[in-house]
């Protein structure tokens, strides 16, 4: 071999700027280097041609320049020229092989990071799993406004497809088809504020049938027994009552033409018919001619629980955001259901409430504190626990801090589905809280401009005090009492 080898030279500096070589050993490299000048230096022609070529020109003084020679020197040996080949070798396969150990121990390294990297963060997913979670289901709170597009794009980012889009109640969607990694990883998104599985619902009544006596008993601060109902005269007149349910039969002769369909989130329309008969019965108590609190109040029907009288929170917040979109006038609204704590539920309760609407809702049926379950939690709301005509607890009735006040549930007689001019007699808090929501009506006819918190205010401190002889650990002995 003679002369510089192009290949190898090129090779040489290749290897000397790859960013592995950055990452080599010291000592390597310096082993590589050294091999390779003096592989070099052995090539070099004469000291004084070097000095010739260093000049910044050539002297005419000097020899006509032998290219020749300076490729091939004279004084190199052929045995010189293979030792030198041989030295360059060595430096090329010394540095080649540093080169591959870094590459490999760097890969190795990023490589490590890489997957570390990878590693998706997750977040805390409310009610995964709960016994009524609807499989692949959830609710997404946002922490900020967001278009319906860009919610789509969200949920699809996440492995889901959104399945429906909430902007009033609440900031966020609900979406089908994750898994359980795929709504962790949903929940760690900056843009997420909470993800809660969509859950079961159920309405909150148990069948019985005695007669019913809490019209009597909502008027006066004794035990009922006069067989009267005195009311304001208003009698609600202006206000309209939402009654988030089963539906609402709304041909009933009780209603006298004031009943009218809302919305249906289970079949996605605008007729909330009732296949059911809850919600019929909850809306009469609370503005029925004959069994109503609020004989002249207004009644929309909002249908988020089925002909079984179950639905899920994805249903029943969709309800409620219809109710804060389109409420108009002095309103309340009803939830005579409830079921596991839920923050979204309460988030948009709380934004509902915020919004102008008077809420009453069931503090539930377990016998058991009502602050571990929803909406009966949300503090904004007027939560009611269920009274029986002996003016006790109701033996089913929750109780504890977070209820407000006791109202009439046990034994209710009120209208039915069955047909316009049916009746029903059943017990349990859900036919508690229309006594409430019908209350707050009545007051809001004479104070259309009073806000949730002094329509709550007047309810409780017109209730009477201390006649629920026995009340459940921690709860507010306050009996509903009608005021104008």
């Amino acid at each position: 071999m003679t002369g510089w080898s192009p290949i190898s030279r090129s090779r040489w500096l290749a290897l000397q700027t790859t960013p592995s070589a950055r990452l080599l050993p010291v000592g390597w490299l310096r082993l590589g280097r050294t091999l390779w000048r003096s592989a070099v230096a052995s090539r070099r022609p004469p000291d004084h041609a070097i000095d010739l070529l260093a000049t910044s020109g050539q002297s005419s003084r000097q020899p006509p320049r032998d290219t020749a020679a300076e490729v091939n020197p004279p004084h190199l040996t052929r045995r010189s020229l293979f030792m030198t080949h041989q030295m360059r070798t060595v430096a090329l396969k010394v540095t080649a092989a540093a080169c591959a150990v870094s590459a490999a121990a760097t890969a190795a390294l990023l490589g490590a990071a890489s997957a570390h990297a990878a590693e998706p963060a997750q977040g805390t997913v409310y009610g995964l799993n709960a016994a009524d979670a609807v499989a692949g289901s959830y609710i997404v709170v946002l922490d900020e406004k967001t278009t319906s597009a860009g919610k789509k794009d969200l949920a699809r980012e996440y492995g889901g497809e959104l399945s429906r889009s909430y902007g009033s109640a609440l900031d966020g969607f609900a979406a089908d088809g994750l898994s359980a990694s795929e709504a962790r990883r949903l929940a760690a998104d900056p843009a997420v504020g909470a993800v809660v599985a969509n859950r079961t619902l159920h309405t909150t009544a148990t069948q019985d049938d005695p007669p019913s006596w809490g019209l009597d008993r909502v008027d006066q601060e004794d035990t009922a027994g006069d067989g009267k109902y005195t009311y304001p005269d208003k009698g609600g007149e202006g206000v309209t009552a939402y009654v988030i349910d089963t539906g609402v039969r709304v041909t009933h002769k009780d209603f006298e033409g004031r009943a009218s369909h809302g919305y249906d989130a289970v079949d996605d329309d605008d007729t909330a018919d009732d296949g059911n008969g809850h919600g019929t019965h909850v809306a009469a108590t609370i503005a029925g001619a004959a069994h109503g609190v609020a004989k002249k109040a207004n009644v929309v029907a909002v249908r988020v629980l089925d002909d079984n009288g179950s639905g899920t929170t994805e249903q029943v917040v969709a309800g409620i955001d219809w109710v804060t979109e389109n409420h108009e006038g002095p309103s309340v609204a009803n939830m005579s259901l409830g079921g596991a704590a839920d923050p979204a539920l309460d988030a948009a309760v709380a934004k509902a409430v915020a919004s102008g609407v008077t809420f009453a809702v069931a503090a539930g049926n377990e016998s058991a504190d009502a602050g571990g379950g929803s909406p009966a939690r949300v503090p904004e709301a007027l939560t009611v626990a269920s009274s029986t005509e002996d003016d006790a607890q109701s033996d089913f009735s929750n109780y504890g801090s977070v209820v407000d006040l006791y109202a009439p549930g046990s034994d209710i007689t009120s209208a039915w589905n069955d047909s316009d001019e049916g009746t029903k007699t059943i017990s349990g808090t859900s036919m508690a809280s229309p006594h409430v929501a019908g209350a707050a009506a009545v007051y809001l006819a004479g104070h259309p401009d009073a806000g949730p918190a002094a329509v709550a205010s007047a309810l409780t401190g017109a209730a009477t005090a201390d006649k629920i002889g026995n009340p459940g650990s921690g709860t507010p002995n306050k009996l509903l009492r009608v005021t104008e």
